[in-house]
């Protein structure tokens, strides 16, 4: 989605993670070959997202790191749970399609994270639009009593630019999603007081 491919370099010992648009990117699946099977039970999850947390080098005192977004997979299994137990953690952004499906995952997230005192910072919808609906997101933030941060559309767009390495928002920055975009960033710095 940003263009980042390839192993990652290394550093006495931490990992160096790529650079692309202004961001620090780091992944599990760059640290495998493109066509390798990553079938990992708890345990081996757990490991790697400990491993990537304390080995990378997100920042130095000469460039500080201002923030740290963990792209997680549904849920609130191991993967959750070992973030929440090894990270201080500011704040969780929900981000979910409309339809109740994955309304019920961004439920129970939100409840995880409010028994561990992780306060959410509000809720996304994504895919929004004719296909899997509009709205089901501001809804859920309401009924939750968490901030509704803003919707992305299902756009056909959105997934050529990331195809290409190049996000949609850098490619047209004066386009509806790039506003969207920033609606949603300035909301979330804002709950985080930046």
């Amino acid at each position: 989605m940003l263009g980042v491919s390839g192993q990652p370099a290394y550093e006495d010992g931490a990992i160096i993670p790529h650079q692309a648009h202004g961001l620090k990117a780091m992944s599990v699946g760059l640290l495998t070959r493109m066509d390798d099977a990553m079938i990992w039970r708890g345990p081996m999850a757990s490991q790697a997202i400990t491993q990537m947390l304390s080995q990378t080098r997100w920042g130095t005192s000469e460039a500080p790191l201002d923030v740290l977004v963990i792209d997680l997979p549904p849920g609130t299994g191991d993967v959750q749970l070992t973030l929440i137990q090894k990270t201080p953690l500011d704040g969780a952004v929900i981000v979910s399609t409309p339809q109740e499906v994955a309304l019920a995952d961004a439920r129970r997230a939100h409840t995880l994270f409010q028994k561990v005192g992780v306060p959410t910072l509000g809720l996304i919808e994504n895919m929004s639009g004719d296909v899997f609906g509009r709205g089901g997101g501001e809804a859920e933030a309401e009924r939750l009593s968490i901030p509704f941060l803003g919707d992305l559309p299902l756009d056909a767009a959105l997934r050529q630019a990331g195809d290409a390495g190049r996000p949609l928002a850098a490619a047209d920055p004066l386009g509806d999603v790039a506003s969207r975009f920033d609606i949603i960033a300035a909301a979330t710095a804002s709950a985080l007081d930046l």
